[in-house]
């Protein structure tokens, strides 16, 4: 049996790192394989597009059907924002787990305890003290005209659309944790609560989780009908062919019958999967170490795809040894390490026996081979007996 060196060891090892490279990997296609893989997908939650945070009032209020809260502007404290919505501070910090005298970034989302109306311009104290100072000494009554009546102030306009969902931040979760809780960008969850460059949160903290931004479903056309008067039969449309020639049409003649005598090819196989090199395996798989066979050749030899299936990525290991990765039916994910000369492409279509790569010179003339179900590694042989 051929040596394997401590180097070809380590990349052996990395077959079990490439699923979570193939994450990162960029291209026209996406093979994110968290989602491709394993039953779950957060694919589209990563990728989808929300909509923008509603503009609030003049006091920096947003009103939703069930609750309000109140976006920061540059350089404001707790206070400031609880003056100009007319709550108390004490009650305003303590509610979103803040102090009075905290400083907020510019565009910070802070949940108001309890409803306040629109704007009001009318200082009760300046006219109970005026009503005061200006009523008789002598305790009579005086009458003065009224100034017309100011009309109340609207109610607080609530943006269309769904309400988000309201998030209390709990001890140990992030801005990350967050976002992939409720599947959305990380980035959109920062930007619609003005979290600031590092996304940072604290416990007791509330967060407005985006609202994805889907399009509404295209209504299905009603395909137009002839109504027919109680009693009467539908009516029966008119063939084609009762108006219109038959076209003049030749008919090729069929193919000839395969010849069943005939030698069957020797690129097929029962088997699940087809050995992708020509050779000797030299190391067997072994759960938690070897999460694959090693199997030698002849330096140069051709790697080929052990099924059809899609290149999902292109890596390598610290080495720089070329690693490849293929997508097969089935949750089933092959994965050929240790070549070189590498002649196809992320995202191609490959077909069983397809040349994918070659084995490298030497002693390194193996390939490292890994079958994977979801994220597990099992046995490669029974699919190849």
């Amino acid at each position: 049996m051929r040596a394997v060196s401590k180097s070809a060891i380590y990349r052996c090892a990395t077959g079990a790192a490439v699923i979570a490279l193939v994450a990162g990997c960029e291209g026209p296609l996406d093979y994110d394989l968290r989602g491709q893989v394993g039953g779950f997908s957060t694919t589209d939650a990563v990728q989808a597009a929300t909509t923008n945070r509603p503009a609030p009032d003049a006091r920096g209020v947003i009103t939703y059907a069930t609750y309000q809260v109140a976006v920061a502007r540059g350089g404001d404290t707790v206070s400031d924002v609880a003056a100009r919505v007319g709550l108390p501070a004490a009650e305003l910090a303590g509610f979103n787990g803040l102090q009075p005298a905290d400083t907020l970034r510019d565009g910070e989302v802070i949940a108001l305890p309890r409803p306040v109306g629109g704007a009001s311009n009318v200082d009760i104290a300046s006219i109970a003290g005026t009503a005061i100072d200006q009523a008789p000494a002598d305790g009579s009554v005086r009458v003065s005209n009224l100034d017309p009546a100011t009309p109340a102030a609207a109610p607080a306009a609530v943006p269309a659309g769904p309400e988000p969902v309201r998030h209390k931040v709990k001890r140990g979760e992030t801005a990350y944790t967050i976002s992939r809780l409720y599947q959305v960008p990380v980035d959109s969850l920062a930007e619609w609560n003005g979290l600031g460059p590092e996304f940072t949160v604290r416990e007791g903290q509330f967060l407005l989780i985006p609202i994805k931004n889907q399009p509404a479903p295209q209504p299905t056309p009603v395909p137009a009908t002839n109504v027919t008067q109680p009693g009467q039969g539908s009516p029966t449309p008119t063939p084609p062919s009762a108006t219109q020639p038959l076209p003049d049409e030749k008919i090729a003649p069929p193919p000839p019958a395969p010849d069943v005598t005939a030698e069957a090819p020797t690129n097929q196989s029962n088997s699940v999967l087809a050995m992708p090199v020509s050779g000797t395996i030299i190391r067997a798989y072994d759960k938690g170490k070897n999460e694959g066979i090693d199997i030698a050749g002849a330096p140069g030899t051709a790697v080929t795809a052990a099924e059809a299936g899609t290149v999902a990525a292109i890596t390598a290991d610290a080495d720089q040894v070329p690693i490849i990765v293929v997508k097969h039916n089935n949750d089933l994910l092959t994965v050929y390490a240790n070549v070189e000369k590498i002649n196809v492409k992320k995202g191609a279509r490959v077909s069983r026996g397809q040349k994918i790569a070659s084995l490298r010179g030497g002693d390194n003339a193996y390939v490292h081979f890994e079958v994977r179900k979801g994220f597990e590694s099992v046995d490669p042989e029974p699919y190849l007996n």
